[in-house]
């Protein structure tokens, strides 16, 4: 099966359980091929745990959902060890977050040690459970959500995590073409089950395949003068890390890949820009109380920057 296969059964599948989203399947698709993970954020009732859940369904994958909450603890999440009566020894009960496919909603709302307990889990695949280290299972893909409106009872994410998502994904409203024709099948219930398109072995062979995309030196120039601009505008406090870079290069393979082609175009780049750089960069105070916004920088630096032919 190749990139473009995949992709179009991966939406007809994810379509027995859900209304458009086109553009967010693509985005996750890119986030599992290249073993990176993804914030979504939206208002409550836009069917992101829908999403989440019919994707892992689709792709043949585990699923484990996580309810964040202010008294949540570490422990929660990566597991306990604890002596147990019956076999006389001592024995690890692993927590939700080994799974393929972590959905951790409302991430914002637990305390920061909390928030911190995923950082091992998603930048090194694997935890510390009384020092001792587990590996978490193959392939590994957290989908956090977070509600842009509320501001009470909330912990901010700390910046060393927001960059290690490596796409934010915003959901709005659907537009009146699809929530008309969600309220009609939701009048007949017209869902059905989501069956997997894609065997595990398939996922890995897909994995190599956007791995093998080819990317010419012009196009890692471009990317890196993206990445520099981000870093000299003046309205920005900081710009783009080099681990933001190489999020840049993976997305931009793995668009190529299921758009059908073997090599990366900057139209790939210029396609992954927004939803990997814009959670990344931090606006100066004054331009932010102009409404300004870091996507709005970001769309003016592509712009500016010289495309490569």
């Amino acid at each position: 099966m190749d990139g473009k296969t995949f992709i179009t059964n991966l939406k007809r599948e994810l379509s027995k359980a859900v209304v458009g989203k086109e553009d967010v399947i693509e985005l996750l698709a890119v986030a599992l091929l290249t073993e990176g993970h993804v914030l979504l954020e939206g208002i409550p009732g836009v069917a992101k745990t829908t999403v989440a859940k019919a994707f892992a369904s689709a792709t043949g994958l585990t699923f484990s959902r996580i309810q964040f909450t202010p008294d949540l603890l570490p422990a929660d999440i990566i597991g306990v060890r604890y002596y147990d009566q019956k076999v006389k020894d001592w024995v690890v009960k692993k927590g939700p977050i080994f799974a393929n496919v972590v959905l951790a909603d409302e991430i914002n709302r637990a305390q920061p040690k909390t928030q911190s307990a995923l950082l091992e889990a998603m930048q090194e695949r694997q935890v510390t459970i009384e020092g001792e280290t587990h590996q978490l299972p193959r392939p590994f893909l957290v989908i956090a959500t977070m509600n842009p409106l509320e501001q009470e009872g909330v912990y901010p994410l700390p910046e060393a995590q927001i960059d290690r998502f490596m796409l934010k994904v915003e959901m709005g409203y659907p537009s009146r073409e699809e929530e008309l024709a969600l309220l009609r099948r939701k009048s007949t219930n017209d869902f059905g089950d989501v069956r997997p398109v894609v065997g595990r072995d398939e996922l890995f062979g897909l994995m190599d395949g956007v791995r093998n995309v080819r990317v010419s030196d012009e196009v890692i120039e471009y990317i890196y003068a993206l990445i520099s601009a981000t870093r000299s505008d003046e309205r920005l406090l900081f710009g783009a890390s080099p681990r933001a870079g190489e999020h840049l290069l993976y997305a931009a393979k793995a668009s190529a890949f299921l758009d059908g082609r073997d090599y990366v175009i900057p139209d790939d780049v210029k396609a992954m820009a927004v939803p990997v750089l814009a959670h990344r960069l931090l606006l100066r105070v004054d331009y932010e109380l102009e409404g300004l916004r870091p996507r709005d920088v970001l769309l003016d630096i592509l712009k500016r920057t010289p495309v490569p032919v």
